[in-house]
Formats: structure tokens, sequence, C-alpha cells
């Protein structure tokens, strides 16, 4: 089985053994492994009682790592996302490790805490490592925070900040089912309660992935058109802060993972189109003049890739 066999085919194996535990919501669980095999970071919002926990809880089975929740509140300190060193009766001080010390890590509610708390989050997601008093710990590989919000503006909230925002490499949604997918979970809740979620590829596996990913060919006519799309969102009247370079390299590494889990070596326009909303949205921001005419981040994106010209095949 070739590499790009292999890497579709543990897709087919995901969204399979996924929905013993959670009923549709396809998009999200593409999106979770787009972001794995890209070495990302993804942020999820939705109401309560979208299967949010329940469906990172699995994700985390079916690859064979190690899980662990943070259920953030506004008391808490960075110290309980690190973890602390305690004295021991022999004058010695032990490390008691926090949460953040797993394969994947699901950061509830992230905006129900306070900024310093939120912070303990950014070494870890961007360096890979914890620093508690001084000294620095390695986390394991693969490690991939999959964060949640509740709505923007809801009583006790502290909005994350641009530079929190930006270390996502992706942002989706958890809707409410539809109402035949309601019927579905309810008709096979006694299973759905309690799932047999198996992994199907091994930590080792995934490593392999994240490597290879990076020979999946871009040509230069995508990469230029990676960049015409940032450009035009910079240039925009209607965005008052437009995405950094790190959007353009977020849509550039998700764009081969999504060709690698979609069987092929190299990256199609189609690709950049598909993933634009989830790597961008979150990135910018329109101006309250534009907001007051309903215009939205959405709403600009899907103007932006009406009006900046897509590459044409090479005959």
């Amino acid at each position: 089985m070739s590499l790009f066999d292999e890497a579709f085919s543990l897709q087919q194996k995901m969204l399979k053994e996924l929905s013993k535990a959670v009923i549709g919501k396809d998009d999200i669980k593409e999106a979770l492994l787009l972001a794995l095999i890209a070495g990302g970071h993804i942020l999820i919002e939705g109401s309560a009682g979208s299967a949010k926990t329940q469906l990172a809880r699995s994700f985390a089975e079916a690859i064979g790592g190690s899980f662990k929740r943070i259920q953030f509140t506004p008391d808490m300190m960075p110290a309980d996302v690190t973890g602390f060193y305690i004295n021991q009766p022999e004058g010695q001080s032990r490390l008691i490790r926090g949460p953040i010390f797993a394969h994947l890590v699901l950061a509830d509610e992230l905006n129900r805490t306070t900024p310093r708390t939120q912070s303990a989050l950014l070494e870890a997601m961007q360096e890979h490592q914890v620093t508690i008093d001084r000294d620095s710990y390695p986390l394991e590989m693969p490690f991939m925070v999959i964060a949640t919000q509740v709505f923007a503006g809801a009583e006790g909230t502290y909005p994350l900040t641009d530079v929190q925002i930006d270390r996502f490499l992706l942002r989706t949604s958890s809707h409410y089912v539809s109402s035949d997918e309601e019927k579905l979970i309810l008709s096979n809740i006694d299973s759905i309660d309690e799932p047999d979620v198996q992994p199907v590829v091994t930590l080792e596996e995934i490593i392999r992935l994240q490597h290879l990913v990076k020979e999946i060919h871009i040509k230069p006519e995508i990469v230029n058109y990676i960049v015409a799309i940032t450009s035009a969102l910079r240039s925009d009247p209607d965005v008052l802060s437009p995405p950094s370079t790190r959007g353009s390299i977020a849509l550039y590494k998700c764009s081969r993972a999504l060709a690698m889990l979609s069987g092929r070596d190299f990256v199609i326009p189609d690709d950049i189109k598909h993933l634009v909303p989830l790597v961008m949205e979150h990135r910018i921001r329109v101006r309250p003049e534009a907001e007051m005419e309903d215009v939205t981040p959405m709403s600009v994106l899907t103007r932006i890739l009406q009006g900046v010209p897509v590459p044409k095949p090479a005959l």
C-alpha cells in the first residue's frame, strides 16, 4: 500500500471508528485528523451538549494516545495547567505534572479563564514544551490541543487575544445534529454511552505521516494563490485585523495534509478553497462600521475567493 493509499484508508477508518461514539459531524472529524497530520491545534466553537468532549476523547482513543481534559474556570491558575513542584520531607522537591502532559489535551471552555491562565497553553502549543520554575520539560509527540470556547460576549468570559487565536491551525463549529441524526442517536444511545472505540493507528504511524506529509508537492502557482488570498485580505477595506504570515503557513501546511488524506501527492486549488474558511476565518476581524452593515469574516472570505484568480492547470 502506498503512502497516499495508507493516508486515505486512515481517514476512512477514523470516521468509521469515531461514529461509534459520535453520530454525524464528519466535517469536524475530518478537521481533527487534518490538524493532527499537519501538526497543529484546533479550536471548536459550539453550544453545550454538542458532543465536543465525547468527540475529543474518542479521537484520542482512536489514535491510541493519552487524553486529558481541562475544564477552565475563572479561578484557575497557570500551575493548574502546567504542573508544579511540591517539597518532600527529605528536603527534595517532586514534580506534579499538570494535565498538559498528554498526547491530546481538551482545553474546554478556554475563554472562561483569565488571560494569564490562557497563556499557559501558548508555550506548549508553539514549542511543544512546558516550563515549570525555570525547568523545561518536552511534551510527548504527537501533541495536540483541542480547545473549545463558549460564544463571545457570554457572561464570565475572557476573549482570546489575537496572538492566542493565531496559534490554532484551524477553527470549526459544532452545531446541534439534524432531526434524523438525533433519532439515530436515541436509537443507539446504549452503545453510544459506552462506545468501544479501538485504536486504528499507532502513535508511531501518526508521527511518520507528520513527517511524510512534507513531501507533498505544491506548485509555485498554488503558493502564489495562497499569497494572493492573504494579500487580498490585508488590503480589503472591511478588514480591521488581517491574517499574519502564520495564516499563510497554516493554509500551506493544511493543504498538504488534505491532499495526503485525499490520496494525492500534490495540492490542487480546490484544497485551498476548501480550507480558507477553516484556516482564515478566526484570524480576521472586520471593522465595527462594516459589522453594522452585516459584513462578517465569512462574507469577506467568500468575496475574496470569488475575486482572486484561480490557478489554471498546466496543459
